[in-house]
């Protein structure tokens, strides 16, 4: 018998560590050559990582939710006979590659330590990101399982009954029965029915205890570090939308084998158009160099919530692209997002993103931005209301029209106040002149 030390391989170009998301195998489990042994999440995705030999887990990197740096070991392996030649120096590669990786720079120490341990008076902007890390059980706590009453323990009922009335916190003995004295379903159905639906009054849930790991972990520190880092400012703009919308319906009466298009082509269409005038909103700032890259390329991000979380698959050259081009591609990449199959390079190298809840989007919206971009969009809900419009003979009358408020926020360091109302101004013109954005 041997034991063999499996080093975390280099699983990304720039990646120094990987946090621990899942465990396919524990202590004393038989794994075998090519078997899923754990799962890593970077910066930018999950990699599955596959046992390199045959043998029995002895030893584990940690627990969910650790960090592990590339070349650490993962896990020890005890096997039969030789490891081959090739999985060895794989692996001693993997471990000289970490030694040789230059140490991160105090200013990236220092925003992860504030990321961890924000300051206090930081406290009200962590908040809006996500709930931080505590010193959680690994698993929620499970509600304790309410006492009989005494008057509970003496009704006649089935096993299952009893079951059915302790999960809706009812006590047997304050239930009618409307035969012999045993208690049934229906029996149960009539006294939630009396109860005006509420079967489990003065009764509590347990707290529970969730461990933040993976990517809840990642945008909440993501998150938490665009709002400490950016000096967020929110414009927000209200736009006609009935002639887009009809334009979109005219469309979809006649799309053929097209995908139907929903309202997000239409806007992507409408900000491609717009931003060559407003090049300041298609950019990146990199802090550390305090360089701004402004993009001739619109690659969108579409933020997009998943079982796993919020995630920003990536349209690469969206001015490029036609209506039903882009509507296939954002039902593509969300199918892709939500599925866990979106590669590493379709969620990342955004410029702008746009993020949209739907008919859930409210009356306004503060998104926030994804850094390192300097502008975020965000649509809000249509709604109809009564207006006052002027028609083609100079009278005003009123009308009812859809209407849509649209949200932009931006880094003042790099968007003035102007730029980015002069920009949402011109894009309002467009979406309620369609055929500008049809045009050629």
């Amino acid at each position: 018998m041997a034991k063999f030390t499996f080093n975390l391989p280099d699983i990304g170009e720039g990646i120094a560590e990987a946090e621990i998301v899942a465990w396919h195998v524990k202590v004393g489990d038989r794994i075998e050559e090519d078997g899923q042994l754990a799962d890593m999440m970077t910066d930018k995705a999950t990699v599955e990582m596959e046992s390199p030999v045959t043998g029995k887990v002895v030893e584990v990197a940690g627990e969910v939710g650790d960090v592990v740096a590339i070349g650490g070991m993962l896990a020890v392996i005890e096997v039969e006979g030789e490891v081959p030649d090739d999985v060895i120096e794989e692996n001693e590669a993997a471990e000289e590659a970490s030694q040789n990786a230059p140490a991160p720079k105090d200013d990236a120490v220092e925003k992860r330590i504030e990321v961890e341990n924000p300051d206090p008076s930081d406290q009200e902007d962590a908040a809006e990101a996500a709930p931080k890390d505590a010193e959680p059980a690994p698993s929620p706590t499970p509600a304790p399982a309410p006492a009989p009453s005494s008057s509970d323990s003496k009704v006649l009922a089935s096993p299952a009954v009893r079951k059915r009335a302790k999960d809706l916190g009812i006590d047997l003995g304050q239930v009618k029965s409307q035969e012999d004295g045993r208690v049934r379903h229906a029996d149960l159905d009539a006294f939630i029915s009396y109860s005006g639906g509420y079967a489990g009054a003065g009764k509590a849930r347990s707290d529970e205890q969730i461990k933040v790991i993976g990517l809840r972990k990642r945008i909440a520190e993501n998150m938490a570090a665009a709002k400490r880092n950016i000096p967020h400012f929110t414009y927000v703009e209200e736009t006609d939308v009935t002639a887009l919308e009809e334009t979109r319906a005219q469309l979809n009466a006649d799309r053929g084998d097209r995908p139907k298009l929903t309202m997000l082509p239409l806007l992507i269409a409408a900000i491609c158009k717009t931003l060559p005038d407003f090049p300041m909103i298609n950019a990146r700032y990199d802090d550390e160099a305090k360089v701004v890259t402004r993009h001739g390329s619109v690659h969108l991000g579409m933020a997009t919530m998943t079982d796993n979380g919020l995630m920003v698959p990536v349209i690469r050259d969206a001015q490029g692209m036609n209506l039903w081009q882009l509507a296939r591609e954002i039902g593509r990449l969300a199918g892709a997002a939500r599925d866990g199959t979106a590669k590493s390079s379709e969620l990342s190298g955004s410029t702008l993103t746009i993020t949209s809840l739907g008919p859930l989007g409210g009356v306004a919206t503060t998104p926030v931005i994804n850094r390192p971009e300097v502008a975020i969009i965000g649509p809000n809900r249509i709604i109809e209301r009564p207006m006052f419009v002027t028609g083609s003979d100079g009278q005003e009358r009123i009308e009812k029209r859809k209407l849509m408020n649209i949200s932009i926020s931006c880094d003042h360091r790099v968007v003035d106040g102007y730029d980015a109302a002069a920009f949402v101004q011109e894009l309002k013109k467009k979406l309620e002149a369609p055929a500008t954005i049809l045009a050629g």
